[in-house]
């Protein structure tokens, strides 16, 4: 589980509730139901106007597995890939295929049966790539789905407020519900900016990370597979793959997600 992910949460809500306690407030005073139904109900309407179906369910389960995910262990895949890489070349190609029922990793299993089916190393390199593309797109556009979400909860906050407000003209009669409903009508926008910059947006480039990372793994598994099908010595996949890895960890540090 990536503990960090929630924690975060956890700190940016914690310091702002400590603040408001700080400041003479109490958490009554933020926690107001209706402001959160329009915000993230309004929110979450709009998403849905402005994504199909699947693609939106995807973006939840993308935000699951962002929690949930474990993280990626690169070394052992390299180790996997110098053993098929050994049995390869000690008994042919062919033996692989008794491997095949062990690969868990679904990318990495279909990529073995290409390699087993004497499969020329750059139509492998073709195939994979187009699949490993295809799947990052899709994944990034479901990540963009809490981007949109960062962008209309803030606008959707004011309208939250403006429709308080309009309450409160409505009480202007009497006075002493002035202040209560302002500061009421003013929570919705509160609801809308938080939950945009320190939810919405945040996740949304959690997710783009680990999308990237799992992308980084299947290029690493591309590069050991053609390696495996032109027959290469394993010393040198591993160390090859190492020095991918190395390549593609620093070019990850110097260019962020976007």
């Amino acid at each position: 589980m990536d503990i960090f992910l929630p924690l975060g949460i956890i700190v940016s809500i914690g310091a702002i509730l400590v603040g408001q306690a700080l400041e003479g407030g109490h958490v009554g005073s933020i926690t107001q139901f209706t402001a959160f139904l329009i915000v993230i109900g309004g929110t979450i309407g709009a998403v849905m106007v402005n994504y199909p179906l699947n693609t939106f369910m995807n973006a939840f389960k993308l935000a699951i597995g962002a929690v949930f995910s474990s993280k990626i262990d690169y070394g052992s895949v390299i180790t996997q890939l110098e053993n098929y890489a050994q049995v390869a070349r000690k008994e042919g190609i062919l033996s692989l295929e008794s491997k095949l029922k062990d690969v868990k990793d679904h990318f990495l299993r279909r990529g073995l049966q290409y390699v087993v089916d004497g499969t020329e190393p750059e139509t492998l390199e073709k195939i994979l790539g187009i699949e490993m593309a295809y799947e990052e797109e899709r994944e990034t556009l479901s990540a963009k789905v809490f981007e949109t979400a960062g962008g209309f909860a803030p606008t959707v906050g004011i309208l939250g407020a403006v429709l308080g407000l309009i309450h409160v003209m409505e009480n202007l009669a009497d006075p002493s519900k002035l202040g209560g409903g302002i500061a009421t009508a003013f929570v919705a926008t509160v609801y809308g900016v938080g939950s945009a910059n320190l939810l919405f947006l945040p996740l949304a480039g959690n997710i783009k990370i680990k999308i990237r990372a799992r992308g980084v793994l299947k290029e690493l598994m591309i590069e050991g597979l053609m390696a495996i099908a032109t027959g290469e010595n394993p010393r040198l996949l591993r160390e090859k793959l190492e020095g991918f890895l190395e390549k593609a960890k620093d070019k990850e540090t110097k260019e962020p997600a976007k």
